[in-house]
């Protein structure tokens, strides 16, 4: 139960703080505003609090695996709202990046 929490966690995080840059992004690059900037800047907050209900105490594990997460998200990101086609080094290297975070975080410790 905890990995499912944890999981779902990651994925909440992933979409606060690539939604946040992306909502960011918009307002800035792409002109659309300051209410834009805002609403990103907001889900960049709301992304820091997420990271803290991980059920690990130890905030530089959480950090490292979740670097993984968000290069998986930003590309699944980038297909959806952006119409980004990854390559098969993209995807390789997003399932590479998902093995760390499984060992990273689910690993046997003793």
């Amino acid at each position: 139960m905890l990995v499912l929490r944890s999981i779902v966690l990651f994925v909440l995080a992933a979409v606060a703080e690539i939604g946040g840059a992306w909502l960011v992004w918009q307002g800035v690059r792409e002109h659309r505003g300051w209410i834009w900037i805002g609403g990103g800047v907001i889900a960049l907050g709301l992304y820091g609090f997420v990271a803290t209900l991980q059920p690990d105490a130890h905030f530089g594990r959480i950090l490292a695996a979740y670097g993984g997460v968000f290069v998986v998200g930003s590309l699944v990101w980038g297909m959806v709202a952006d119409g980004f086609r990854p390559d098969r080094f993209d995807v390789i290297g997003a399932l590479i990046c998902l093995v760390g975070v499984a060992v990273i975080m689910y690993a046997p410790r003793g």
